[in-house]
């Protein structure tokens, strides 16, 4: 259906929307509210009430494993531009092609090294498409965080 980012931000797929109709808009604003209750309980606990980094003025490079539709990346980019970097470039290793050129509408840089046809989805790319644990994050955010201030 699409995705959401800090700074309310909301991404849409209208592929998915036009096949709801009519009740579309009860169902995006449903799972709206829902997402965004979910999204700030996840910055909590990933910040550690730390505040959001100051990018003005760096170059931000995003990555991710993957787009197929595209919608979590564009929503990504949409809200590090709220932040005002000088350059924000995406990178993953595999894509529909199709959202690759979309997403350059919108990054500065986009690098997909591999648009393969057919494409069904990221994890037909990968032996172990598992996600991220929670505690997988703020592990990882953890260590980098002592890292800055080491």
């Amino acid at each position: 259906m699409g995705a959401i980012a800090s700074g309310g931000i909301r991404v849409l797929n209208s592929a998915v929307v036009s096949f709801l109709g009519d009740r579309a808009e009860d169902a995006i604003e449903q799972v709206t509210r829902e997402e965004r209750q979910e999204l700030e309980k996840r910055e909590m606990r990933y910040r550690n009430r730390r505040p959001f980094p100051d990018l003005r003025g760096l170059w931000v490079v995003l990555v991710d494993d993957g787009l197929a539709t595209g919608a979590t990346m564009r929503a990504a980019v949409q809200a590090i531009r709220l932040r005002q970097p000088a350059k924000v470039i995406v990178a993953v290793p595999v894509a529909a092609e199709k959202s690759c050129e979309t997403l350059r509408n919108e990054a500065d840089e986009v690098i997909c090294a591999v648009t393969p046809e057919p494409f069904y989805g990221v994890g037909q790319f990968y032996d172990d498409f598992r996600q991220t644990t929670d505690d997988e994050v703020r592990s990882y955010l953890a260590a980098a965080n002592s890292e800055e201030t080491n």
